[in-house]
């Protein structure tokens, strides 16, 4: 019965020990997911900071005061543009719509040499 009483005490202890640590690892897995839960709500808080900040920057009448105050910008007047001479654009292509609807082309080899 002592060497019973023994390995049941030794079984016992080393229980113990195996729930003391799996303890100590939930803890720390805990502390671990709160920090980066703590993280994650900063960076949203950031990212929804930094959209505000975007949005508010990228409005036309903002980049248009930018425009005059910095770069000494003004509108475009009719009577202050100068056209250059001599310069003259090429009509557009027109665009080709498809092959298939053409006649004599049905696909069966009609039309060709």
């Amino acid at each position: 019965m002592n060497r019973l009483t023994f390995f049941l005490l030794a079984a016992l202890i080393l229980c113990a020990l195996s729930l003391v640590g799996a303890q100590h690892e939930a803890r720390t897995l805990f502390v671990a997911l709160e920090r980066e839960q703590a993280e994650e709500r900063q960076l949203e808080t950031e990212w929804s900071r930094l959209q505000y900040q975007q949005s508010a920057l990228s409005k036309s009448a903002r980049i248009a005061d930018a425009a005059r105050a910095q770069l000494k910008m003004t509108p475009v007047v009719p009577g202050r543009t100068q056209y250059l001479p001599g310069i003259v654009l090429p009509p557009a292509a027109p665009q080709v719509q498809g092959v298939a609807g053409r006649a004599g082309d049905a696909g069966n080899g009609e039309g060709r040499s």
